[in-house]
């Protein structure tokens, strides 16, 4: 697996925070790997629906062996995240904070007569 440089002038161009862009593009990572977890065990889970006995437990199963060769091939989840951001495809935003629910107006205190 050979290392992969990052240019940080990318992420220094204007109006362009360095620290949201690197926090943007670690989340969107996540969510890929997430993506490519969820979609390899649907896979795999066609095949491991038959019985396995201790004889087949030494055999490969060539089908799984395709799938997992399959996904080893597909670019990282990282570099994906950072071409999506180099190339402006990555968009994020903030969470718009909730406001406090604000207090009933008091009722108006009526003067006591003593």
């Amino acid at each position: 697996m050979s290392i992969k440089p990052v240019d940080l002038e990318v992420f220094n161009q204007p109006g362009m925070n360095v620290h949201e862009s690197i926090v943007a593009a670690s989340k969107r990572s996540r969510q890929i790997n997430e993506e490519i977890k969820i979609e390899f065990n649907q896979r795999i889970e066609m095949f491991a629906t038959k019985t396995e006995s201790e004889s087949e437990e030494n055999d490969v199963n060539p089908d799984q062996l395709k799938v997992s060769l399959e996904f080893e091939k597909r670019p990282k989840p990282t570099d994906v995240a950072l071409e999506e951001l180099m190339t402006d495809k990555l968009k994020w935003r903030y969470r718009e904070k909730e406001e406090a629910p604000k207090p009933a107006p008091d009722a108006e205190e009526t003067p006591s007569e003593d």
